[in-house]
């Protein structure tokens, strides 16, 4: 587990720069490399990327062969690099063994359902990895902040939201939660540049422009979030998410370090030769309709 320290008011807090019970393997292969703005050069951080994605297939093995259950929840406010983490995780990953739950909001009959219903339709079986790009936390942040809810609802979310992860962990899950942490300054220039570039403005919805104005509102919430729910069975990871490539390499890191696993990658394969071509004429190929070649 991560080192942790006191923030002086007796609570544990995760120390970001803290390495230690981290498997040396995990640790970067070389001094991080970094441009005049600090931030992480493209070429080192590819190389660890794949490094870590490596090791991410190795534990993808090692998660089947057990019957391991695992569950990962991103939080974090608009903006702050959660799917960019997801779709480095997913890259080099089989998706029937690691998915993603990304729920839409709940429907008419979902909303008179106990709140932790749907989700619990996700969790994982033997053998799987379910990547929650948000989670059961939407009644814990974005529900009371925009008004989704009633103060009732809230409260009894705070009050069964631990003991519902008590029961997931007690059941034999793996239950890892992070937080993506992202600073007034960057949030507002990652929208921006979801404004001036066509292809990502589909990123950029109404309720991001709500989570911006009210900003204030929403970091209440989530320290009130954190309050009742960071506890020892399962506990919160923040993640500092102001550069997005540090942010991707520590959470892949991270999360490698907190399911001991073995590499049992299957050995080299060899092919088997082709079967003889005996009696097989392929079909003319002017009666096939191809797609033409643009490049």
């Amino acid at each position: 587990m991560s080192k942790q320290k006191d923030d002086g008011k007796g609570k544990q807090v995760i120390s970001r720069y803290a390495t230690s019970g981290i498997p040396k393997h995990l640790l970067p292969s070389s001094p991080p490399v970094v441009k005049k703005n600090g931030k992480l050069q493209a070429a080192y951080y590819e190389e660890e990327l794949l490094r870590l994605q490596t090791e991410l297939v190795k534990l993808q093995y090692w998660v089947a062969q057990e019957g391991l259950r695992v569950v990962i929840l991103f939080e974090g406010r608009s903006g702050a690099g959660k799917g960019g983490v997801i779709k480095r995780i997913m890259e080099r990953t089989s998706n029937t063994a690691v998915r993603v739950a990304a729920l839409p909001k709940p429907n008419d009959r979902e909303k008179t359902q106990w709140w932790f219903q749907k989700y619990v339709a996700h969790l994982p079986a033997a053998g799987e990895i379910v990547l929650f790009d948000r989670s059961w936390y939407n009644r814990g942040l974005v529900e009371p902040v925009m008004g989704f809810c009633t103060d009732e609802q809230y409260k009894e979310f705070l009050r069964s939201c631990p003991q519902f992860e008590r029961m997931l962990v007690r059941s034999g899950i793996i239950l890892l939660k992070y937080w993506f942490s992202v600073s007034d300054e960057e949030q507002e220039s990652r929208f921006q540049a979801r404004v001036d570039t066509p292809y990502k403005r589909w990123k950029l919805s109404p309720m991001d422009l709500e989570d911006r104005r009210r900003w204030v509102e929403y970091s209440k919430a989530k320290d009130r979030m954190f309050e009742h729910t960071d506890i020892k069975q399962a506990p919160w990871y923040v993640v500092n998410s102001d550069d997005k490539k540090r942010a991707r390499l520590n959470t892949i890191t991270h999360i490698l370090s907190q399911i001991p696993y073995e590499d049992i990658t299957p050995p080299h394969i060899e092919l088997p030769p082709r079967e003889e071509n005996v009696g097989y004429i392929r079909p003319p190929m002017n009666e096939q309709t191809f797609v033409p070649n643009f490049y």
